[in-house]
């Protein structure tokens, strides 16, 4: 049986539709599944927020499972935002930052949780990138992104997660983000880092979607444009 993992990296490239746990009604999960599945191109679906603020997360994701055939994948801004009902997790290391309760701490946490819930961790190499505002994953992991402007410098903390032992990378402009990740900045590191590269935050133009697929990205989040527009979800994407 292929993991999660396999699922999302092997084939052709695709999306992941970011689903924050606080603005999506359980009850229009239904109609909102149906519209995602429309679209060939989306491999499956994240789960997170940078702050939960409801306790409505164990109902949001059984109801993606029973409505969907997608891998639902955990996009937890801590460990508390975990539940036994998902497929997966993205165990994140933010990497950019200096944060020790990124780079470790809410992973020790989170950890006999994960092996008790069996959900599958995939490793991955979280990078913030700046992207012309302050947006809610700077404030509260207490972290700088990188400058835009100096691609090299993804590169090297994309190489040491490499060199960690990762499993994929994921570039992140953050939740809001008014420019999405640099093309050269992607192009760089699949140039560079032999690993499955995801790239979030700023994708609201299918014209930028697929810049960043012929730079290079494996999968692309769209998070924001579908929460502003999620009743014409199958238009956008």
């Amino acid at each position: 049986m292929q993991s999660i993992y396999e699922k999302l990296f092997s084939g052709p490239k695709g999306l992941l539709v970011l689903v924050d746990p606080d603005r999506l009604p359980v009850e229009d999960v239904p109609m909102f599944a149906q519209k995602v599945q429309q679209n060939g191109r989306v491999k499956g679906l994240l789960v997170g927020t940078s702050i939960l603020m409801s306790p409505r997360l164990d109902d949001l994701v059984r109801s993606l499972k029973n409505c969907s055939s997608l891998p639902v994948v955990l996009f937890p801004g801590s460990a508390i935002q975990l539940t036994p009902f998902a497929d997966a997790l993205l165990y994140l290391i933010m990497v950019s930052g200096r944060n020790p309760e990124l780079l470790i701490g809410e992973h020790v946490k989170a950890a006999p949780l994960i092996r008790h819930y069996n959900i599958e961790a995939i490793s991955t190499a979280y990078i913030l990138i700046e992207s012309g505002t302050y947006t809610s994953v700077e404030f509260m992991s207490q972290t700088r992104p990188l400058p835009r402007e100096k691609p090299e410098i993804a590169l090297a903390h994309a190489l040491a997660a490499a060199y960690l032992g990762v499993k994929a990378i994921y570039l992140e402009g953050g939740s809001g983000a008014k420019m999405p990740v640099p093309n050269e900045t992607i192009r760089l590191i699949k140039q560079e880092v032999p690993l499955p590269l995801i790239v979030g935050g700023g994708y609201r133009q299918k014209e930028d979607i697929l810049s960043a697929f012929e730079s290079g990205a494996d999968l692309v989040v769209v998070g924001t444009a579908i929460e502003e527009h999620w009743d014409t979800i199958t238009t956008i994407l």
